[in-house]
């Protein structure tokens, strides 16, 4: 997965406006902050609802205001990538190649042994655990 991040980080590095000496680096916010979003794609897709502005919500304070424009449409190119690629996995494995594994925990308090459903992150047994996939807010137009 680090493909994606490192990718729209060396695209993006250039026009990093330089910060000010003794604070944080702001290539080096700019690299987490695309690691952690890609990160978080690939382990909690689900309830990750708008990865791409999150993520330039996150970085943009670190680029001119003529490169805004630029910034989001390479956030938004390489997220879809990334969601693109992560769709075409096959369902039953992880990103590791292990088998997916229900994510609950039993009451001795290890992890769940079972496989989880289809689609779902939780086994037969636990799968009242399992949140509703929730709609998109849509106005009620007047």
């Amino acid at each position: 997965m680090y493909r994606f991040s490192r990718s729209m980080y060396r695209e993006l590095a250039p026009r990093v406006i330089d910060g000010t000496p003794g604070g944080p680096s702001p290539r080096q916010e700019l690299l987490e902050a695309c690691e952690q979003t890609i990160r978080r794609l690939a382990v909690d897709r689900r309830y990750f609802a708008r990865p791409a502005r999150s993520l330039f919500n996150q970085i943009r304070v670190h680029f001119p205001i003529s490169e805004q424009l630029y910034v989001y449409k390479v956030v938004e190119r390489n997220v879809s990538l990334c969601i693109e690629f992560l769709d075409k996995l096959p369902p039953d494995v992880c990103l590791d190649g292990v088998p997916r594994q229900c994510r609950a925990s039993t009451r001795k308090g290890t992890p769940c042994q079972r496989d989880p459903l289809p689609r779902m992150d939780y086994c037969p047994s636990h799968k009242h655990l399992e949140e509703p996939a929730t709609e998109e807010f849509q106005p009620i137009a007047a």
